[in-house]
């Protein structure tokens, strides 16, 4: 006879989850990441009868799903260090400081041949089909390596989607016109909405910052589509995340990323931001798009909660791989360094402990499957302790292995923004719960997905 209450016997185990409203509760069923939400003053409903019976009918089918998703997807982009130099010395930077100072640029041959062995590998060894594999030009300051890489990107252009982050401070006129020829995807790094603040962390060696060509560069391209703004949160810059919502509005900046601080190296992790405060400003910075939305009409997507949103509604939907568990580093993208060293995840450039091999020596393969790799690849919530008896944990998926490696000294430890990350996960509940969570997915996401169960109220 098949189970017809949750929490008993064979039938599954529910979580009943507080999100903080009166009236409604979530009821979660943790290993498929199934849930519902529900009214209070029917929760026995939800642990029995029909409901229960319905995801029991399903669950092998949402079991597959999220296994599919944690275990079965293969590399299609690629974080691309051109360059280990950087012209600005931000105080938090993920990057060792002798790095950023004295580093390797590669050449143009460099670039060229390291592109044409990643083309073989996502090609011929992968055999990847449909969706062209994405190359990600990242930091240091790619840009400094412009020459190589633009003369990379006409080369390479039928065979990748392309994209550049840059710090921004160099970028012309005639640079941007070849970005949106080409159609490369462009993201732009901004702290905050005010000279004195941006300038005080993100600043070059001489110590001056450059807030007026940022903005301006972002006037430049707001208009076009593949562009976005990443924000840095730190115990700095913090208190002002709503106020960053309202210069995204005044700029016409369609996607921003408020990424808290990542405290893979010391810079970071004295300028991370207390849990509590940065909980309390970015749901005030995510309070400040309804209001907009009500006012104007318009919507401005922040792109890490977002992906939360649609990780909650529609699992494969999700577009950043860090809030699940295996992260996606070094299984859905990895990192090369501009000695062509293969990381996991540019996190973990500055450990060079986690290099699973060199492009120019070793195959590609290989290193995706070394030891290194494999010790992030095997990282799952279910070897974490809190993380193995938490309701959202396939929500949430305790990043990140490389700031969690360099804050503990080992993987297998919960995230130093355990409680940051709780409650992004409840505000998007609520938003589900009162119907308002559309207005903070991508216009698109439902056409990347396939319904596959729906309970009736």
């Amino acid at each position: 006879m098949k189970p017809k209450y949750a929490n008993t016997g064979y039938g599954p185990n529910f979580f009943v989850l507080d999100i903080g409203l009166s009236d409604k509760v979530v009821v979660i069923e943790p290993d498929t990441a199934f849930w519902v939400v529900v009214e209070k003053n029917n929760i026995e409903k939800a642990l029995s009868g029909e409901a229960v019976l319905e995801f029991e009918k399903r669950k092998e089918e949402f079991k597959k799903e999220m296994d599919y998703l944690r275990f079965g997807l293969v590399p299609s982009a690629v974080y691309f260090n051109p360059t280990e130099r950087c012209n600005f010395n931000c105080t938090y930077c993920y990057l060792p400081e002798d790095m950023r100072r004295e580093g390797k640029i590669m050449t143009k041959e460099e670039v060229s041949t390291s592109l044409l062995h990643l083309k073989e590998f996502f090609y011929k060894d992968i055999g990847i089909k449909g969706t062209k594999p994405q190359i990600i030009f990242h930091g240091s300051e790619p840009l400094l390596a412009k020459d190589a890489i633009f003369l990379a990107i006409e080369e390479y252009e039928n065979d990748f989607l392309f994209g550049i982050q840059t710090n921004g401070t160099l970028l012309e006129d005639e640079d941007i016109d070849f970005i949106k020829k080409h159609n490369v995807g462009i993201g732009v790094s901004l702290d905050a909405p005010r000279k004195e603040i941006a300038d005080k962390i993100r600043k070059n060696w001489a110590g001056k910052g450059a807030f007026s060509k940022i903005v301006d560069v972002i006037d430049k391209l707001c208009s076009y589509p593949g562009f976005n703004v990443i924000s840095t949160v730190t115990k700095i810059n913090v208190t002002y995340l709503p106020e960053m919502i309202d210069f995204c509005d005044e700029h016409n900046i369609h996607m921003i990323m408020l990424n808290p601080v990542r405290c893979t190296q010391k810079g970071g992790q004295e300028l991370k931001p207390e849990d509590e405060e940065l909980t309390y400003y970015f749901l005030k910075a995510l309070d400040r798009i309804y209001e907009i939305h009500e006012r104007k009409g318009k919507k401005i997507i922040v792109t890490n909660f977002t992906n939360i949103m649609a990780a909650i509604c529609g699992p494969t939907t999700r577009r950043l791989m860090c809030d699940i568990s295996p992260c996606g580093g070094g299984r859905c993208f990895f990192a090369m360094s501009a000695h062509g060293n293969i990381f996991p995840c540019s996190e973990f450039i500055g450990f060079p402990e986690f290099s699973g091999g060199n492009i120019f020596k070793d195959k590609l393969s290989d290193a995706l499957n070394s030891i290194p790799f494999r010790k992030v690849t095997g990282r799952k919530v279910e070897d974490i302790d809190p993380c193995r008896r938490c309701a959202i944990r396939h929500f949430c998926g305790a990043p990140c292995p490389a700031e969690v490696y360099s804050f503990y000294e080992k993987l297998n430890s919960p995230s130093p923004y355990c409680s940051f990350y709780e409650e992004l996960i409840r505000y998007a509940f609520r938003l589900i719960a009162t119907g308002r969570h559309e207005l903070y997915l991508w216009d698109d996401w439902e056409d990347e997905t396939v319904e596959t169960f729906r309970l009736a109220s």
